[in-house]
């Protein structure tokens, strides 16, 4: 599925990134620059904290900058979702069936990955289990912590 490189990201995840990379570059680094301006003319700079701190965030910002473009660079948008298989895109009700729980995941590329909106990554190990799996299969999840069985109950 792509390279190591490839990011995949919802078209809300995309939109996001895009708009933290504006805010970096039209709103913080000119901020930081002012800052690094401002102490600077402070004078003696060897015990300046406002311009080692100011310093510091440009190194932030730049890298920041710099790892956002290069993953806008190696974007995959996730559009055309099956709803027969499991694939990235993909929201999967599931049943644990030792207990009979019910959790229902979105599975996003693992930029967007966040557990407490249940997007998990399409590289964690549950993610991995579904995938080219169909409704009322029963698949084995490997985790850290042991192995258990699932039951996919709906794709979306």
């Amino acid at each position: 599925m792509g390279n190591r490189n490839t990011v995949y990201l919802t078209q809300e995840g995309l939109d996001n990134l895009k708009n933290e990379l504006d805010d970096l570059i039209n709103v913080k680094r000119p901020d930081n620059i002012q800052a690094i301006k401002e102490a600077r003319s402070l004078g003696d700079l060897s015990e300046n904290a406002e311009y080692d701190a100011a310093r510091n965030e440009q190194a932030q910002i730049e890298s920041r900058i710099k790892q956002l473009e290069k993953m806008l660079e190696n974007v995959s948008i996730i559009s055309e979702v099956s709803k027969d298989i499991v694939g990235i895109g993909n929201t999967v009700s599931i049943k644990y069936v030792d207990d009979d729980e019910e959790d229902e995941y979105k599975i996003v590329g693992s930029q967007e990955a966040d557990p407490f909106e249940s997007k998990i990554s399409n590289e964690s190990p549950i993610a991995q289990a579904l995938f080219n799996h169909k409704v009322g299969d029963i698949v084995t999840v490997e985790s850290p912590n042991g192995s258990y069985d699932v039951e996919i109950i709906e794709i979306n």
